[in-house]
């Protein structure tokens, strides 16, 4: 049996916050890759922010950056690595595991309530 069930070791730093929640789940939808643009634009994000996530996401390898050149300007397209799919993945398991022992808890509570109250 799990010594601390609530510690939730499956809930990896690097993707716990909400621009990279974003940019990941993102990828994982398109996983051709997503130009920086249309990533920034699908994410709310200010360049600024979107490229410090990259660069946070890109040291871990969970996504790579490649600069591609067309017609016109380069762009940056980003795509998540199957390793990073993978531990994307199993964080969003691991959140889940936290939604169903909250609601879990909130049914255990609200059972013991209604017996108090039948009691009382």
């Amino acid at each position: 049996m799990n010594q601390a069930p609530f510690a939730y070791e499956g809930l990896e730093r690097i993707f716990h916050e909400r621009g990279r929640l974003a940019v990941c789940t993102c990828l994982v939808a398109n996983p051709e890759g997503m130009s920086f643009t249309a990533l920034q634009e699908a994410c709310a994000l200010t360049d600024g922010n979107l490229n410090r996530h990259l660069h946070a996401l890109a040291e871990t390898k969970v996504v790579t950056l490649e600069r591609v050149r067309g017609s016109g300007r380069p762009t940056t397209l980003v795509r998540i690595t199957e390793p990073g799919r993978e531990r994307f993945l199993a964080y969003v398991d691991e959140l889940e595991a936290v939604v169903r022992a909250v609601q879990e808890s909130e049914r255990r509570t609200a059972n013991a309530g209604l017996r108090l109250a039948a009691t009382s």
